[in-house]
């Protein structure tokens, strides 16, 4: 035990000081979706489940934003490893471009689904609702990702908290301006859930500019800087941060995606189904996002390590992430298996939703252990830089294995709502292990 201890102790410090910022941050993005699902929830049960709808549908946009930008990270990293300060900010600009082409796209495949919204079997009184909410996070996206560059290259220079500050403030500020523009008190105007959605979209621009000032005025990044003004957009670093980015965009939009697509066969149980799956979402989203802040820290200390050549490292590096993940996934599954009964009536005053809630939370604890081993050795080869293997491997997981199932579950074996939710460890357990074989197989001495 004691040699265990002093093998892993390093890294368990060197990660816990990387992706305690990087975790603190990622709750705060869910703190965005929580934050108008407990205030809209208060409001109207219908505008409940049409931030459900519309929430789980983002996410798949959202993650794949969030993904393509994770592709910068290894690459500046493993420069920063290196010594190479002036290329790091050479790549930022790239960064830049390639994620405002990204998210016209992104905004580009979403408007295609706006079109076709009342094709999706969703209940009629809702979608007059859920369009304008919808539109008001569409045009947010472009600012989402350029937040996103400017973070992912700080993150991989090991400077996590400016990040974490900046997402925390603008939490604050979100959670204020939900309360102006849903609730209305004074003269403001009371808009419910089209408010939140103008709150998300002015805080994204603000946090989008506050770290573009921070990065080109802080002396800590002037060298970066530097390389920034000296640098053109070349197609050497577009195609490589093109390579990187969407193969991992790919692989956390079809996990995502596959939860979505789950969303619309909620759709189909009806709206107070529709309303305790956005607030159980809103919950495993909690989990999600703290995993993914310390899978960024692996994917970063990897990358660094990949840059000296050092295999050990790379594998001790994975390896104690992994265990604290688990830690993790542990002491959060406690504090909401003691809380489950009295999850539901935080978001809404409706029985018969709050009466659907306990059902989903064993569902939910069940597969935080499969979620953990699939985000450490995902992000472990996004270290790595294989990351075109993953995309198949989440193919294979999300849509070949985990989407039949859910149906199967929901109903042919008429388990409705929870049928849904027992079908989610299936798909993450083949995922961790595809992923984790993976990493093995590559990083075997």
């Amino acid at each position: 035990m004691i040699r265990f201890i002093h093998t892993y102790s390093a890294h368990y410090k060197a990660l816990l000081r990387l992706g305690v910022p990087i975790v603190i941050a990622q709750f705060g993005i869910v703190v965005f979706a929580i934050a108008d699902t407990l205030m809209v929830g208060h409001h109207a049960v219908e505008e409940l489940s049409s931030a459900g709808f519309v929430n789980n549908t983002f996410n798949m946009a959202t993650v794949a934003s969030i993904g393509f930008a994770l592709g910068l990270t290894p690459v500046v990293a493993a420069l920063y490893g290196r010594g190479e300060s002036e290329a790091i900010g050479v790549k930022l600009r790239n960064a830049l471009v390639a994620n405002l082409v990204t998210s016209a796209l992104l905004v580009g495949c979403m408007l295609v689904f706006y079109l076709n919204i009342e094709r999706m079997g969703q209940p009629e009184e809702l979608l007059p609702i859920i369009k304008p909410y919808f539109l008001t996070i569409l045009f947010s996206i472009p600012f989402l990702m350029l937040f996103n560059a400017f973070r992912q290259c700080v993150d991989g220079v090991q400077d996590t908290r400016i990040s974490m500050w900046i997402l925390l403030v603008g939490n604050l500020l979100h959670i204020g301006t939900n309360y102006l523009f849903i609730y209305g008190p004074g003269p403001f105007p009371e808009w419910g859930l089209l408010g939140a959605g103008v709150s998300t979209l002015s805080v994204r621009i603000l946090m989008a500019a506050v770290f573009a000032f921070i990065f080109f005025h802080r002396k800590r990044y002037a060298t970066y800087c530097t390389g920034f003004r000296k640098g053109r957009v070349n197609r050497a670093d577009f195609v490589q941060l093109n390579k990187l980015g969407w193969p991992v965009a790919l692989q956390m939009f079809m996990e995502t995606a596959s939860f979505s697509l789950c969303t619309i066969m909620v759709g189909w149980l009806g709206a107070q189904e529709l309303a305790a799956h956005q607030v159980m979402i809103s919950v495993s989203m909690l989990f999600f996002m703290m995993y993914m802040g310390m899978g960024s820290a692996i994917a970063v200390r990897v990358s660094y390590f990949r840059g000296q050549s050092d295999r050990l490292n790379i594998r001790r590096s994975a390896v104690a992430g992994f265990h604290i993940i688990i830690s993790i996934a542990l002491c959060c599954s406690l504090v909401v298996w003691s809380l489950h009964n009295h999850i539901g009536a935080w978001f809404t005053d409706d029985p018969e939703v709050v009466q659907a809630i306990p059902a989903l939370v064993l569902p939910l604890l069940v597969y935080q252990l499969s979620d953990g081993l699939q985000i450490a050795f995902s992000n472990a080869l996004r270290g790595l830089t294989d990351v075109r293997i993953v995309m198949w491997y989440a193919f294979i997981s999300y849509f070949i294995v985990s989407l039949p199932v859910s149906y199967c579950f929901a109903f042919l074996f008429d388990w409705g709502l929870p049928g849904i939710w027992f079908s989610y460890p299936v798909g993450l357990t083949c995922a961790g292990l595809l992923y984790s074989s993976r990493f093995f197989r590559r990083t075997r001495a």
